[in-house]
């Protein structure tokens, strides 16, 4: 009975999340180099022909925003590589008329560090038009996402929906690993043997064939031992993988909750302000250039050696963050991410600190759920495995609907030459 509803639920669940899967693992696999691809892509607009000293990066995002009255930068990346561009984060200011934000056909402002010479703008994450530039974020925001627009006012619809889904695979994980184990023998009598009859099976020897795969043995064999060999092989990552995704998408909502209700996790200075709406951003009462003017030296009296690598406002919550890393290391050398320190935008008070590997056990589980999701916490190895699971998590989506489906018109046929009346109803089973 246990088996029997183990499958439906298998079955049913599979069939539910393998399109959105397939989606997420095809973009996985590219996004896990976004960056690399971008560069690729877009030279125009990463690649500075500047050369000598760089300027002040406060100072160009001063000249950014009296480019750009209708903007304002929100996020300043400290310095650059040698022969790369610095890119600004810019969201609309409120227009005083309409108290509505102004139009915003573009999110990021591209400038030469040496020259100031501004190198183009575009519209992270777009959905629409799809273009070069808008290419690789189009696929970032697909895979977690799905572009779903905002609807009654709630932008959060896309990602809800692709928690969910990981929230079914998380659990499906485990469905699907039970259904791979060999069938538990009812008595001990079903399996005696004379002296001279073959030895019974080992647990070990029963559960061996879910591991391999049959070649020459037909197309259905092949597809079905694909997916099942495949699932176990890879299943402590799969698992790692849908749980993180679970985690990041749903983190306000349900896992911080969660974690806070049976772990002893300390809440970043996020996790404890609720957001205000877009059109109602807190107005900062400090510079980018007066939070830089406390944190250095607080950084500095920490022993922290690395220096400031980027500055950002969160206007929803009110909060600065300045993160401390080399200019090399800004998208990630493995662990699990950067130190920073958080203030508040009107008092300028710190508020906190992130401090990689350090914490509680619950705090280092949360730091880690991005750096594991993407597989920067290895590095370059890390993302390689990122990207082959993204390629195996499709796969396992395309045989997974094919081991149904086959299964499927299997019932059907059979139901068809017993001359069953209740053929159509097996069918639509």
């Amino acid at each position: 009975m246990m088996r029997r509803l183990a499958t439906l639920l298998h079955r049913w669940a599979g069939l539910l999340i393998a399109g959105f899967l397939f989606i997420s693992g095809v973009t996985g696999a590219v996004i896990s180099w976004d960056h690399e691809l971008d560069e690729l892509l877009n030279p125009h607009l990463t690649n500075a022909p500047g050369t000598g000293p760089a300027l002040p990066a406060l100072q160009l995002a001063q000249a950014v925003e009296a480019r750009h009255p209708q903007m304002q930068v929100l996020s300043i990346p400290m310095a650059a590589e040698p022969g790369h561009s610095l890119d600004f984060y810019v969201e609309p200011r409120v227009n005083p008329a309409t108290g509505e934000l102004y139009p915003a056909p573009y999110n990021q402002v591209f400038v030469d560090p040496v020259t100031g010479a501004e190198l183009g703008t575009r519209k992270w994450g777009a959905a629409w038009p799809i273009t070069r530039e808008t290419f690789v974020s189009f696929l970032y925001q697909l895979h977690y996402t799905l572009h779903i627009p905002q609807m009654w006012g709630i932008e959060q619809w896309g990602l809800w929906l692709m928690g969910g889904i990981a929230m079914i695979w998380t659990v499906d994980s485990f469905v699907g690993f039970y259904l791979t184990l060999p069938v538990r023998r009812r008595t001990p009598a079903l399996t005696a043997v004379t002296a001279a009859g073959p030895k019974p099976k080992s647990w070990w020897q029963r559960w061996r064939p879910a591991w391999l795969i049959r070649f020459g043995a037909g197309s259905t064999k092949f597809n079905f031992d694909l997916h099942r060999a495949l699932s176990l092989w890879t299943w402590i990552l799969l698992f790692i993988i849908a749980f993180t995704a679970f985690s990041l998408n749903l983190y306000r909502e349900v896992f911080f909750p969660v974690m806070s209700l049976v772990s002893n996790v300390t809440p970043s200075p996020f996790d404890v302000r609720s957001p205000n709406a877009p059109n109602r951003p807190f107005a900062a009462g400090l510079t980018f250039q007066q939070v830089l003017a406390q944190a250095s030296p607080e950084a500095a009296r920490r022993g922290w050696r690395e220096p400031a690598g980027n500055m950002s406002y969160s206007r929803e919550y009110g909060i600065y963050t300045v993160a401390f890393f080399q200019p090399q290391d800004e998208q990630g050398a493995g662990g699990v991410g950067h130190r920073q320190l958080y203030y508040d935008g009107r008092s300028g008070a710190l508020l906190g600190d992130r401090q990689p590997w350090k914490g509680t056990a619950a705090d280092i589980f949360v730091q880690a759920q991005f750096p594991l999701h993407s597989g920067r916490i290895l590095g370059i190895p890390g993302r390689v495995l990122i990207s082959l699971m993204g390629v195996i998590v499709a796969t396992l989506s395309v045989t997974g609907v094919l081991v149904w489906w086959r299964k499927r018109s299997a019932r059907i046929v059979a139901a068809a030459r017993s001359g069953m009346s209740g053929g159509a109803k097996i069918a639509s089973r």
